[in-house]
């Protein structure tokens, strides 16, 4: 069709009906993004949470939470396969690395990456731990490593270290000053209500920040 003789009145309904279709697509076309977690005694879960809670936020996402027992079976691991375009992973650091039950369950996808199902899907992690530091780095890079032989997409938290001078406290967003991911530091005597709430904030940084950057991703994620 030749568009230089259309009159205006048919460019503006043609140009009407195709915003109204790509609006609707957005609308009906949800990037789903899943948070995967063991926790121990509540605190990874309730970064876990946080995290969700980000993802949420963001329009046209749809976030799902999962404990690792919930998505050891070969039906659940497809599933993330086949509808999931980020995983976010959270463990507690326990000895310097992910739990024991963290790492069964990484053991247990060993059928998805020799089939390549979780190429080129995003990933970032979050794991807690009661010390400042407590070796979290390591527990980091362990997830990092989970998902580059996945062969996924890591994303890096992107926050400048949060309290790193004489003015600044724990009350900042990434006070621990983690880089790979969110590292949050949990106190050994108390129960979940104990993390201080920038910790929970900076989970829910991290969740939306994963979530906007899978909208963007979703529609080329296939092309690699």
């Amino acid at each position: 069709m030749d568009n230089s003789k259309l009159s205006t009145t048919q460019l503006n309904s043609i140009q009407v009906n195709s915003t109204q279709l790509n609006s609707t697509q957005l609308h009906t076309t949800m990037v789903k993004v899943a948070i995967i977690y063991h926790s121990q005694d509540g605190h990874t879960e309730a970064v876990a949470k946080s995290v969700h809670e980000g993802a949420s936020s963001v329009q046209g996402v749809e976030a799902k939470l999962f404990t690792v027992d919930e998505v050891s079976t070969s039906e659940a691991l497809h599933d993330l396969s086949d509808n999931y375009t980020a995983l976010i992973f959270g463990t507690p650091t326990l000895f310097g690395s992910p739990s024991a039950d963290f790492k069964k369950w990484e053991e247990l996808t060993g059928g998805i990456s020799h089939t390549h199902g979780w190429a080129n899907k995003l990933a970032s992690g979050f794991t807690v731990s009661a010390s400042k530091s407590g070796s979290k780095v390591n527990t980091l890079i362990d997830l990092t490593i989970f998902a580059a032989q996945h062969g996924m997409v890591w994303v890096p938290l992107n926050l400048s270290p949060g309290n790193n001078l004489s003015t600044t406290d724990d009350n900042v967003l990434n006070a621990n000053s983690f880089f790979l991911g969110v590292g949050s530091q949990a106190p050994a005597d108390k129960d979940a209500s104990g993390l201080n709430p920038a910790e929970l904030e900076t989970g829910k940084f991290l969740g939306t920040r994963v979530a906007k950057l899978a909208k963007v991703y979703a529609p080329i994620a296939n092309e690699f």
